[in-house]
């Protein structure tokens, strides 16, 4: 496993291949990727401001996190490997949804990805690891929109792009009775 290979797939998230991470990103060549959103007991998201020495994306605001599994590597187990280099933590994920989406990103840099979306619950101790996060903030759902409406370049683009189906997603579990916030409890016992 490659932590700087991406897995080249089809329309379908078929693997085909492999190729250089950067490479992927200057060619804007289709690849697996994932996003988790993580939520407080209060329906607060977690967001992270990403490091200053990201190749794309630096000090905009985004999910909790965010990559690509390796070869070899399941895309729940890549997002779980990502929260602890991240932000010093794990917690159960569920996957709620997938998109594929392309954008032009700074550097001239291309993000053309099939990114597998998984949602869970958190609310205990965040270790930032600098090379990654500056910062993290709890913010309500309401007040994101808000944001992404007045300073949408203060935020990556696929945050941008999935924002309204989690938005979507958030109403349909509140409606329901069915807020992933059971992995609080279950923290909380550890």
């Amino acid at each position: 496993m490659n932590p700087n290979e991406v897995i080249l797939v089809t329309p379908e998230d078929e693997a085909i291949g492999v190729m250089e991470k950067m490479e992927a990103h200057q060619k804007g060549v289709l690849h697996r990727a994932f996003s988790v959103f993580l939520f407080d007991r209060s329906g607060r998201m977690l967001l992270q401001q990403r490091a200053g020495q990201k190749y794309h994306g630096a000090y905009l605001w985004t999910n909790a996190c965010c990559s690509h599994p390796m070869q070899g590597e399941s895309v729940e187990a890549a997002a779980q490997r990502r929260l602890r280099e991240e932000l010093g933590f794990e917690t159960p994920l569920e996957k709620i949804f997938a998109f594929q989406y392309k954008a032009m990103v700074e550097n001239d840099l291309i993000e053309h990805e099939y990114d597998h979306v998984f949602a869970g619950a958190y609310e205990g101790p965040v270790q930032l690891n600098p090379q990654e996060v500056c910062n993290i903030a709890y913010e309500e759902l309401a007040v994101i929109k808000q944001q992404l409406e007045r300073a949408p370049e203060r935020f990556t683009s696929w945050f941008r792009i999935a924002f309204p189906q989690i938005e979507t997603w958030w109403k349909k579990q509140y409606a329901a009775g069915k807020q992933p916030v059971a992995a609080i409890g279950e923290q909380e016992k550890q």
